[in-house]
């Protein structure tokens, strides 16, 4: 693997879904769209919020996708536009470090197809 511009950074975005389902729909779509290089889904997890007025309590799935930061725009427009929530939690942090060779594979994997 050869080394990539050190100038691109990468953040991990973190999603969640209604269904494990769904989750695995947007993380195809991002994976297949080269806008995310993987994504990891877990759950079901409990989430606990305000909406509309009252406390919800949901079964919901967490999508974790690794990506060059120069493709989250796109990105975060892919998850909301298909997304079934009416406002979706896509929530980008910077990776500060890590494993050199791995990120490179995140960039080069992000990158339109030759």
């Amino acid at each position: 693997m050869t080394h990539v511009d050190s100038a691109v950074g990468h953040v991990r975005v973190e999603i969640t879904a209604g269904s494990s389902e769904e989750a695995r729909r947007l993380a195809d779509a991002a994976v297949e769209a080269r806008l995310a290089a993987c994504a990891q889904i877990s759950g079901p997890i409990t989430s606990v919020y305000h909406w509309q007025g009252s406390i919800q309590a949901d079964e919901e799935w967490r999508v974790v996708f690794k990506t060059a930061d120069d493709r989250l725009a796109e990105l975060t427009e892919l998850l909301i536009d298909r997304h079934s929530y009416e406002v979706p939690e896509i929530i980008a942090v910077p990776i500060e470090g890590g494993n050199p060779e791995y990120l490179d594979w995140v960039t080069e994997s992000t990158r339109p197809a030759q």
